[in-house]
């Protein structure tokens, strides 16, 4: 199946692993990823396979070349089991763009500064024809902290922010203040798990700082504060996370 490159500047490449968007909605929400392969290469033909059951609506080579597979009028299958505010088909509601990168097990490395250009623009480009808000532009670590770590702690944030794609809010500085973790129990830890699951986070609040809460304070860090990612909720972590939820609540 043939069709017109919703983003000019890209080649068309299809990919049959593609379906309808659930109840016809439309996106609202981009997903980040990495390639995690080998080769960009063979990212693309995988993503394009029909045996893989996986795909996006976009590649971006480390050139700033883009590739598109999917329509993005069409669910692609990126986001697998997914979760955040509550809505657990990602795919349905999501364009995803997949940024070619060896990932963690094969030699993580910087991203490309004309690679990262290329994001911007397509993201620019998606956002104005869909309206989809600054907030809504996420990581897979974001919306499937249990199985993904992706695009990681090197993708650059902070630059995306400054032309206007997402939001950065920057770190709060490291204290000798009280730190939580695996094994705390009581209200505070509770009040951690509410905070995350208000960003949107899936997390239950149980006030157990049990391997789940680990799993997404992971997440949040790899996101907000991706110098330190360490799973422990110190003062620094707990001070970002609420400076994240004073920008990214009043956007909902």
């Amino acid at each position: 199946m043939s069709f017109e490159a919703d983003y000019k500047p890209a080649r068309v490449r299809p990919s049959p692993n593609h379906g309808e968007r659930r109840d016809g909605i439309g996106p609202d929400t981009i997903i980040l990823h990495y390639t995690g392969m080998e080769s960009a290469k063979g990212a693309e033909d995988w993503l394009c396979d029909p045996r893989s059951q996986v795909s996006s609506h976009y590649l971006v080579y480390e050139d700033g070349s883009v590739v598109q597979m999917v329509p993005e009028k069409a669910r692609a299958w990126h986001a697998g089991k997914s979760f955040w505010h509550g809505e657990t088909d990602l795919n349905s509601r999501s364009v995803g763009i997949e940024i070619v990168n060896p990932g963690h097990d094969l030699g993580y490395t910087d991203f490309p500064d004309i690679q990262i250009d290329a994001v911007i623009s397509l993201c620019r480009d998606i956002m104005g024809r869909w309206s989809i808000p600054r907030n809504r532009v996420l990581a897979h670590s974001d919306i499937a902290p249990s199985r993904k770590i992706d695009p990681g702690e090197k993708f650059p944030w902070q630059r995306l922010a400054e032309e206007g794609i997402c939001y950065h809010i920057p770190p709060s500085p490291r204290t000798d203040g009280t730190s939580f973790s695996p094994g705390d129990e009581g209200a505070d830890v509770e009040e951690l798990q509410r905070n995350l699951g208000r960003l949107g986070f899936g997390i239950s609040a149980t006030g157990i700082y049990d391997s789940e809460t680990v799993t997404v304070v992971k997440a949040f860090q790899r996101h907000f504060r991706p110098h330190e990612v360490d799973g422990i909720a110190d003062e620094s972590t707990r001070n970002t996370l609420q400076n994240v939820l004073n920008v990214f609540c009043g956007k909902y």
